[in-house]
């Protein structure tokens, strides 16, 4: 079960917060159209080199999600706390606990993943399916 947490927050070595949320998304810009975004993330164009920060359920109303720059080191500490364990999960396939007081070091492999697309690609056209964002731009008269 999920379970809330205690956590800092520091970028480059940068403390930037601290929060109390039932955890933390780490997405690229690739990854901003999935869980990140149900989690009340922007979406990111792919072409951003960025990395998105998204709390979940934070039990602060200023904790938002934040953005930053590709070759950012984000470390996560965890604070001591009463509930157990907290956890790392990687897309949903791998996890591991992290006992109190402990850290996550996230940064960016220093290779890009080249992905294959078919001709006509666009990332545009398959926010407008997945979101229902509607039609076509062809307007007969200005907005």
């Amino acid at each position: 079960t999920a379970r809330m947490i205690e956590f800092e927050t520091y970028i480059d070595g940068v403390f930037v917060n601290a929060q109390r949320s039932d955890g933390l998304i780490i997405s690229t810009p690739t990854g901003s159209t999935a869980y990140a975004l149900s989690g009340g993330g922007p979406l990111m164009d792919t072409a951003l080199d960025a990395i998105l920060l998204v709390p979940i359920c934070p039990h602060d109303l200023s904790n938002r999600p934040l953005v930053v720059p590709g070759d950012s080191r984000i470390e996560i500490r965890v604070c001591g706390h009463d509930h157990g364990n907290a956890r790392v999960t990687c897309d949903g396939q791998t996890s591991l606990d992290l006992p109190r007081e402990s850290s996550v070091e996230v940064t960016r492999h220093p290779e890009r993943a080249c992905l294959l697309h078919p001709r006509g690609h666009s990332h545009y056209k398959i926010l407008r399916a997945k979101l229902g964002w509607g039609g076509h731009s062809q307007v007969s008269r200005p907005c």
